[in-house]
């Protein structure tokens, strides 16, 4: 009987921290989207609590008659990599959704990448845009 007590409460202390851990987790958004509305999108997605954006600019290789068939006008595109806390990613993903449905030229991909580790407490709380934390670890 003790043996099973000793368990369970192993095993809430475990849920505790996993919990806690997992409130702090980091993604990668990638978006991909029209060069011309590359800074729009960074700038609303920096809006979401992204605290570091990267931009490529690149061109599409799809054949003319698939783009034409999407409805996309030029090739010049611009992936957006930004680090985002897991908690804001279902909002951000969901408005990206209405901003690709809505805005002119506006079409665009978007997904995320788990981040499966971070070196540094600093760095963590940069990333994460715990501006209270950074510089006391």
């Amino acid at each position: 009987m003790e043996e099973k007590r000793t368990l369970l409460k192993t095993k809430a202390a475990l849920n505790k921290v996993h919990s806690k851990v997992s409130m702090n987790r980091l993604k990668l958004l990638i978006t991909t989207v029209n060069r011309a509305k590359a800074d729009f999108y960074m700038d609303y997605i920096q809006s979401f609590g992204a605290n570091m954006q990267f931009v490529f600019y690149g061109h599409g290789t799809a054949p003319r008659e698939i783009m034409a068939a999407l409805g996309l006008a030029d090739s010049e595109r611009a992936v957006i990599v930004s680090v985002i806390g897991e908690d804001h990613v279902p909002a951000v993903l969901e408005c990206l959704e209405e901003k690709f449905r809505t805005i002119v030229n506006g079409k665009g991909i978007a997904y995320t990448i788990p981040m499966a580790s971070i070196i540094g407490k600093s760095v963590f709380n940069f990333l994460s845009d715990n501006r209270s934390q950074v510089g006391r670890g």
